[in-house]
C-alpha cells in the first residue's frame, strides 16, 4: 500500500476490509517468524517488552 492509499482524517475506510493477524499466531507462540515477499525473506521479532520488529 502506498502512502497515497492510505486513510485520511476525512474518509472513514471499514476496518473489515483490512487483513488482521495476530503476531502470536504467526510466530506459535514463539518470538521469531519469517515473512516472505517476492524473492525477499524478512524476519518478524516479538521484543521482551511486547514490541514487534521486521527486519529485511
Amino acid at each position: 500500500m502506498s502512502i497515497h492509499n492510505l486513510p485520511n482524517k476525512n474518509t472513514a475506510t471499514p476496518l473489515a476490509h483490512i487483513p488482521n493477524y495476530d503476531a502470536k499466531e504467526l510466530t506459535r507462540q514463539g518470538p521469531l517468524a519469517t515473512i516472505q515477499l517476492d524473492e525477499k525473506v524478512y524476519t518478524l521479532r516479538i521484543t521482551r517488552q511486547g514490541k514487534l520488529i521486521l527486519t529485511k
